[in-house]
């Protein structure tokens, strides 16, 4: 929701196809310079998740596996899956950040509110949507990322698609949905409020003082919501099947066995990783889409 001090930016009309281009692009434009910029936590935040899978067992933290990678597999490992994480963040982040406003808009034109209820569903609608059309690209990305073979993006494609189906591209899409739509509105929602409230109860003013202020917020929100449903997203896309033989039935049935095997804490696996990196990604998301958007003569989110 645009602030009161959002006013005098000047808003393109919102029937004009150049509306929905600096929409779009703005907010692709943004995720892809936060997933560029934390890249190498996501890798590490992958390998972590993936620690001793099926049982228990002391685990090491991230110092650890970035020292092994680095002096067993270079420096460039930390970069791992990136071309596939780039392309998919100028389509994902546009459509999940881009789509928010206008999910928002028909909310209050048929509802007459936009409270908090209405800016989360807002947000689930639009991370969902984003995440059925793109997740063929998170399933490259995260197997690229676990691999040590430096096979290209399209080899992993090729490998995946020969062996195990081209659904295999569309594996782990349920709870990915899950995750992307409790991310953005967990994410959408929270920065909004908290923009509200820190425009009402504090000095702060429209700008980039506020903008971080109210990203950090949003930031450890959405870790807190959403990292026991991104490790097990992690863990549904990279089980391999054997003769139509799979470890997790689907969702469910992961985080039982999860459980089961390896202990309730084994869900946050990864998850100091998972804020270090979704922390910073969702401050650079934000204040570099507000950025762009002010340049682009649109009002703030």
């Amino acid at each position: 929701m645009a602030s009161p001090m959002s006013g005098d930016a000047r808003t393109p009309p919102r029937g004009a196809a150049p509306y929905a281009l600096y929409q779009f692009g703005t907010s692709g434009a943004a995720v892809a310079v936060a997933t560029a910029a934390t890249h190498p936590l996501d890798v590490i935040k992958i390998r972590l998740q993936m620690q001793l899978a099926g049982q228990r067992g002391n685990l090491v933290g991230m110092g650890a596996i970035f020292k092994q990678m680095v002096e067993r597999e270079g420096p460039r490992s930390l970069y791992l899956g990136f071309a596939p994480a780039l392309t998919r963040s100028l389509i994902y982040g546009g459509l999940r950040l881009g789509l928010y406003e206008p999910c928002k808009h028909v909310c209050s034109y048929a509802f007459g509110s936009t409270n908090f209820a209405f800016k989360f569903a807002s947000g689930v609608v639009a991370g969902a949507l984003a995440t059925a059309l793109t997740n063929p690209m998170e399933v490259l990305k995260v197997r690229s990322q676990m691999s040590t073979s430096r096979i290209s993006t399209i080899g992993v494609m090729k490998e995946i698609v020969s062996e195990e189906g081209v659904k295999a591209l569309w594996k782990g899409v349920g709870p990915a949905m899950v995750r992307a739509g409790c991310l953005t509105a967990s994410q959408m929602a929270t920065y909004d409020e908290a923009k509200q409230v820190l425009l009402m109860w504090t000095p702060f003013e429209e700008g980039f003082q506020l903008h971080l202020m109210s990203s950090c917020i949003a930031g450890t929100a959405g870790t807190l919501v959403t990292a026991p449903i991104d490790m097990i997203k992690t863990r549904l896309m990279l089980q391999r099947e054997s003769k139509g033989a799979r470890v997790y039935r689907n969702g469910f049935h992961c985080a039982y066995q999860v459980v089961l095997t390896e202990g309730v804490k084994s869900l946050y696996k990864g998850g100091f990783a998972t804020f270090a990196r979704l922390g910073p990604q969702t401050a650079i998301t934000f204040v570099a889409c507000e950025k762009l958007r002010e340049l682009a003569g649109m009002s703030a989110i």
